[in-house]
């Protein structure tokens, strides 16, 4: 463990307070919608701040300390990489536009800096008493290797039944409006209160970094459990990522082999953490490691680039059934099954084909949904005060 003292926990800080702030200032003056010259000028001085603040580790605390820091962040930096594949998809599925998309991903990783913080002490405390945490730490991490190598579909259809504005479990706790207005996460409209598209971009972007903070912490614990050096390189890894995702999140797709070095990568470092006891890895060794199978899976996918598998069904889905769409007027202004069993719903859509109202996938009876298996009635419309959006349930898509 180093002896990292209050004078680098205050240059830290300090160093990270500024860099925020200046990232504020220029996002301001840099005009509403970022550009991927600017992006890429940003994230070199990131990962340029990172490394230099390697360099201060190793002045302060030692060459091992600054080559162990170095490593740390290179596998945390390697692993939020596959945040962006997330990014990607959520901004996609809410429709978030791009002068919009810096701010949910600035609050996503300054709320994710107080999340790691308590998941890192409490990781530590845990591992400082329990020896035998390691073992579940280690199974994480299988899991999660797992996961990356054959779970991009499950994720995917995840994040697609969170985002969308017709399903998210957000609507359950407040209802969502149906559009982006302004750059406020809330809004209100008719005297309600209402969740922006810009709100559920932020909570899932949360969530899902919760899940990977259970893969990424235990990992950087097979590397170190100085907490200094932990929480640090998680920070300067961080900081990096949403400059990084305007550069990367029209090439993010062509890395097919991003995911399996990343898997590879997790596994490595569950045996690191499991043979612990019995092999010492240098932290020399472990990070040439990481480095290697990084930038192999780097190396690869542009070598053998092939045809970008599944660009065709993951390319936006139009709406089929506009013919289908009548002017109608609803037969009621209520959820009929859900009035006749006590229920209450979250939103209303009428169907545009004969006038039935019926409760949307936000309730948790779906009567719309039901409706719609039952005729085949594919074009379903919100009647709620202020909205006049179109959902298409054949083709799961907005068409107004």
């Amino acid at each position: 463990m180093t002896t990292a003292g209050l004078v680098d926990w205050a240059v830290f800080w300090t160093v990270v307070a500024i860099a925020l702030v200046a990232d504020i200032v220029v996002a301001r003056l840099g005009g509403r919608t970022p550009t991927v010259r600017n992006a890429a000028l940003w994230s070199g001085a990131w990962i340029g701040l990172g490394l230099l603040f390697g360099v201060f580790v190793a002045v302060r605390l030692g060459g091992d300390a600054g080559i162990t820091y170095l490593t740390a962040y290179l596998l945390e930096k390697s692993l939020s990489v596959d945040n962006l594949f997330l990014f990607v998809l959520i901004f996609a599925q809410t429709g978030i536009p791009a002068p919009l998309q810096h701010r949910a991903l600035f609050w996503g990783i300054v709320s994710a800096l107080i999340m790691r913080a308590i998941l890192i002490g409490l990781g530590l405390f845990l591992l400082e008493r329990f020896h035998w945490v390691i073992y579940p730490f280690a199974g994480l991490l299988v899991f999660a290797a797992v996961r990356m190598l054959f779970g991009k579909k499950e994720e995917k259809r995840l994040v697609e039944s969170s985002c969308a504005l017709c399903t998210s479990w957000v609507g359950r706790f407040i209802p969502i409006a149906p559009s982006t207005t302004g750059t406020g996460f809330l809004v209100r409209e008719g005297g309600r209160l209402l969740a922006t598209p810009l709100l559920v971009a932020l909570v899932v972007i949360e969530t899902t970094d919760l899940i990977f903070a259970l893969d990424s912490i235990p990992a950087v614990f097979a590397v170190t459990r100085d907490p200094f050096l932990v929480y640090t390189s998680n920070v300067f890894a961080l900081l990096g990522l949403r400059s990084l995702y305007f550069v990367l999140a029209g090439a993010i797709r062509k890395l097919r082999f991003l995911r399996i070095g990343l898997g590879i990568l997790l596994l490595f470092v569950a045996a690191k953490m499991l043979l612990a006891d019995v092999i010492e890895i240098p932290p020399l060794v472990s990070l040439a490691v990481v480095a290697c199978i990084f930038g192999v899976a780097i190396v690869a996918s542009r070598l053998f680039p092939g045809a970008t598998p599944g660009a065709a069904a993951e390319a936006p889905v139009a709406c089929t059934h506009r013919d289908q769409i009548r002017d109608l007027r609803p037969e009621t202004d209520k959820c009929a099954e859900c009035v006749r069993s006590g229920d209450r719903w979250v939103d209303l859509r009428m169907c545009l084909s004969c006038g039935n109202v019926a409760c949307c996938d936000s309730s948790k009876n779906r009567h719309a949904t039901k409706h719609f298996d039952a005729t085949g009635h594919p074009i379903m419309r919100s009647i709620e005060p202020g909205e006049n959006w179109k959902w298409c349930y054949v083709d799961r898509v907005m068409v107004g």
